[in-house]
């Protein structure tokens, strides 16, 4: 009998999340370390090796560590849940005229719902990952806040666990810095972990093109779209794009027109395959609106309620007030926040804690 319970590790094969497995076994934890298998790269035609989480060498990676200190290892396909979902969701957006965030949606909705599973099956009364966060239960609620390394921190990605993952779930990183994990892994005597390159790219689009996992998986797109009108605000057109999709808000590389000046993309119109372009202070926003939301310090917000709010993963975030708005939380910002994009999640904080989160779905216009 372990002296802490048996728990469920989600093993990438990366420095993270094979320190986690050793650090809680050596902890007295009955550690299981499953590796999932999210896509297969072989079918998305990409011009690069499998690199990152998926791949062969990360899977044997996991195993070898589990084998060395000698617990048990599985892998977990995954592909068909996760293909239906993340990968659909994923295209449907950029088609939508929005930017996704894939590894949000994987969390909420497949990875942890699939680890919480199979750590059923198993008799497992946790499960663990490697991210850099933390977990406390407060208020008969279980309350994420941010990681001490404020560099890694990842509570940003995890605003969509709910309260039944949340209460299964360790997160031994949350109270370490990136420095201190690569010496554990020297310690535990992995030194070539310490030395592994991270990866930041999205796992189903290892090469970062996804404008070419987008024509390489919607028939016929680039003749749907190709040849749409570059426009500024007041309607008046500047050239022509490649077809919607294949920008984002905010965007001011890779445009490929000359304008005399340094221009961005401020909207996108799917129906009328339409690219705004404008200036940076174009991109500055006062108001948002949130919808799909997920809350986690307390069951929803006061109106009127004060919050940090980041729009992506590495924003410092800003700050504003918070409202209801039917099902939705409309954001006023203090001060203009720039690029915000529909798609993307809006993540509330409350000094370290998260308040809760959800996907943006406009801004200013129409609030």
């Amino acid at each position: 009998m372990s002296r802490h319970g048996k728990v469920l590790v989600a093993m990438s094969g990366g420095i993270d999340s094979t320190v986690v497995a050793l650090m809680l076994h050596k902890q007295g934890y009955e550690v299981i370390g499953i590796t999932m298998k999210t896509w297969d790269y072989a079918s998305a035609g990409g011009s690069k090796k499998e690199t990152g989480c998926c791949n062969i060498d990360s899977f044997n990676d996991a195993r070898a560590a589990a084998v060395h200190h000698g617990f048990p290892h599985y892998i977990l396909d995954i592909r068909e849940e996760f293909g239906d979902f993340v990968i659909d969701n994923f295209v449907d957006e950029y088609l939508a005229g929005r930017t996704p965030n894939p590894c949000v949606m994987c969390n909420t909705h497949i990875k942890w719902r699939a680890l919480l599973k199979r750590a059923n099956a198993l008799d497992c009364e946790f499960i663990a990952t490697g991210h850099y966060a933390k977990i406390r239960p407060e208020n008969e609620r279980y309350v994420i806040s941010k990681g001490i390394d404020e560099t890694k921190d990842q509570s940003y990605v995890l605003w969509g666990l709910q309260q039944d993952l949340l209460s299964r779930t360790i997160l031994p990183l949350g109270g370490y810095r990136k420095t201190a994990i690569r010496q554990m892994a020297h310690d535990f005597g992995y030194p070539e972990l310490a030395k592994k390159s991270e990866s930041y790219e999205i796992c189903f689009v290892p090469d970062n093109d996804y404008r070419g996992f987008l024509k390489r998986n919607v028939v016929g797109l680039e003749e749907k779209v190709n040849g749409g009108d570059f426009l500024d605000k007041q309607g008046n057109v500047l050239g022509k794009h490649k077809g919607y999709p294949f920008y984002t808000i905010g965007q001011r590389k890779g445009l490929d027109i000359a304008l005399g000046k340094p221009v961005f993309v401020t909207a996108i119109d799917p129906n009328t395959n339409a690219v705004v372009l404008g200036d940076e202070e174009d991109l500055m926003k006062k108001k948002m609106l949130v919808g799909k939301l997920n809350y986690i310090k307390h069951d929803g917000i006061l109106d009127g309620q004060e919050a940090t709010i980041k729009i992506r993963y590495k924003d410092a975030g800003s700050s504003g007030l918070l409202y209801k708005k039917e099902q939705n939380v409309q954001v006023d910002f203090y001060e203009n926040a720039k690029g915000i994009a529909p798609g993307q999640s809006a993540v509330f904080y409350d000094g370290d804690d998260v308040i809760g989160g959800g996907i943006i779905q406009s801004s200013d216009t129409g609030l």
